[in-house]
């Protein structure tokens, strides 16, 4: 069975990570598979290098990237070409562009060639709302119902709180559509290094009775970083000195970052938040940490959380998408956060309650080791590359039994 695999760019972060894996484990007698991906804009990192140490060699088309322009009609034309040639079974969009760009040609295919290729998208998450103002949400939105209705047949997403809201709340689909596959990670690669948690604390300056905050992702906005800042400013501003120690970490990179350590500064936290850039060592910044932190306006499932996790590190979250899912069943309310079974979260913007939760965790030992104990259970139970791949496979054969 032919895939064609298409992907936007190849930045940063989980979908990236995703699309590699699966190209990867989709090379045997079963299944062949084509990666297409388009241009890493200015200001993200680009992880081609991680294709090159799986061995997969993307088909790159120069004129998709993220936003949009007149390319994209190159790139509809180029994505057509490519698979009127490779003529697949199966063609798999990941991502909000190449799910448009790629679906479209798909249409056109099945128009053009009477071809009954079979269509697959996956919601990593959505640009329904807080990316862009009402108008360009609306617009993307009919899109998405468009082709959700025109050109899909599978429409894959990472969580059953991401499959709630596309599908009852925007309107994208029809619930039989759907299918919940949630993301997978190489459990192994976490595991720390010898001497790993000290060569991290001493590269950002963090002593001993300090317990270091992390924020891991795309310094971008969607991700809210200015309420990180705030945070930060509160606790400096009335917190500092009276017992508890706090010091924060932002790691990643991304066009956002410039502006945030100048915000840093002008809130006076730039001597206890250190921007460290991308890294890609994650056994090594993870074992650092003491408490990851996320305040997000909008997420799919977020790969920083499940990481934590992996590495049984608590978290304090914004309850924005699949985050509710992985944080699990609500034990109690407090302050302005919720204490859930392996992580905290808060209202979206709750800077109060985002501060109040961080100073819990910090404060109570019990509660971090039993948060870290589950969320390291439920990850390792649910979210390894092996599970994705099985699921996906068995997404696929299933499609496949429907051609009989």
């Amino acid at each position: 069975m032919k895939i064609v695999r298409i992907i936007a760019r190849l930045n940063v972060g989980g979908p990236a990570r995703h699309v590699i894996w699966l190209t990867e484990a989709m090379r045997d007698g079963e299944f062949e598979t084509v990666l297409v991906a388009g241009t890493v804009p200015e200001g993200e990192e680009d992880m081609g290098y991680f294709a090159a140490d799986h061995g997969v060699e993307p088909v790159f088309i120069p004129e998709m990237s993220r936003e949009m322009s007149p390319n994209d009609a190159v790139s509809l034309f180029k994505v057509l070409r490519l698979i009127s040639r490779e003529k697949p079974d199966v063609i798999h969009t990941h991502t909000a562009k190449a799910g448009t760009v790629g679906r479209l040609a798909a249409l056109l295919y099945r128009w053009l060639f009477w071809k009954d290729v079979k269509v697959v998208h996956t919601f990593h998450g959505h640009v329904f709302h807080s990316y862009y103002g009402r108008l360009k949400s609306s617009v993307f939105l009919a899109i998405e119902r468009a082709l959700a209705r025109l050109a899909t047949d599978r429409i894959v997403v990472i969580s059953d709180q991401q499959r709630d809201e596309i599908n009852r709340v925007f309107g994208v689909g029809r619930t039989e559509q759907f299918v919940v596959i949630p993301l997978g990670i190489d459990l192994g690669s976490y595991d720390p290094a010898p001497g790993a948690r000290e060569s991290f604390r001493e590269s950002i300056g963090a002593v001993s009775d300090e317990l270091v905050v992390g924020f891991v992702g795309r310094l971008t906005g969607i991700k809210n970083l200015p309420m990180l800042i705030e945070t930060a400013g509160q606790y400096r501003a009335t917190i500092a000195g009276a017992g508890t120690k706090l010091r924060f970490v932002i790691v990643g990179e991304g066009h956002d970052r410039e502006s945030l350590e100048n915000l840093s500064r002008e809130r006076g936290t730039d001597r206890i938040i250190s921007f460290v850039g991308h890294r890609d060592d994650p056994q090594t910044f993870y074992a650092g940490l003491d408490i990851v932190a996320l305040c997000s306006l909008n997420e799919g499932t977020p790969l920083s959380l499940v990481e934590a996790m992996a590495c049984g590190k608590p978290f304090v979250s914004t309850a924005v998408g699949g985050v509710v899912d992985l944080a699990g069943p609500l034990s109690s309310s407090e302050n302005g956060y919720e204490i859930r079974e392996r992580g905290l979260t808060t209202a979206s913007g709750d800077v109060g309650g985002f501060l109040n939760g961080l100073l819990r965790l910090a404060s109570d030992q019990n509660l971090r080791d039993r948060l870290s104990q589950s969320g390291r259970h439920f990850v390792v139970s649910n979210y390894s590359r092996d599970r994705l791949v099985a699921d996906i496979r068995g997404l696929y054969r299933g499609l496949s039994q429907r051609n009989r």
